[in-house]
């Protein structure tokens, strides 16, 4: 009993160093927070940003242990969602960025004068299925 027991901690405390050190590894690869701070101009925050991703990340790391819901509080909720968004839209965005993405697929699709709609189509598509996704499953 106590041998399983003991197990399944090392095999969970394992787990979440594996993921956690990728996750973090892969922000740093892609250079959010630095591209962040350049693009917004106000590198000299840096170090705010960086304790509030690490904050936020060690706030996200100790929520999941506890089983909470933010009940009928759809402020609440909606706050948490936009926060996640930006989160995830960010990433995605650095990930693009790094990888040079929009040249590669503009060049492949034959649409050289046509970034800006494509551009346009993609940010629209995304607001319409989050708008959806979000009035669907939680409205």
């Amino acid at each position: 009993m106590i041998i399983s027991w003991m197990l399944s901690i090392l095999i969970g405390i394992g787990g979440g160093l594996a993921v956690g050190g990728g996750l973090v590894a892969f922000i740093t690869v892609l250079g959010v927070i630095p591209r962040l701070a350049q693009l917004s101009r106000s590198e000299s925050w840096i170090r705010l940003y960086e304790w509030a991703g690490i904050l936020g990340i060690q706030c996200g790391t100790w929520a999941s242990f506890y089983s909470f819901s933010v009940g009928s509080n759809r402020l609440m909720a909606a706050i948490v969602g936009l926060l996640a968004g930006v989160f995830i839209g960010l990433l995605a965005a650095a990930l693009t960025e790094v990888l040079n993405v929009w040249p590669i697929l503009v060049k492949r699709m034959g649409m050289r004068g046509q970034l800006l709609l494509l551009l346009m189509a993609i940010a629209l598509g995304k607001v319409a299925g989050s708008l959806f996704q979000w009035i669907w499953f939680t409205l």
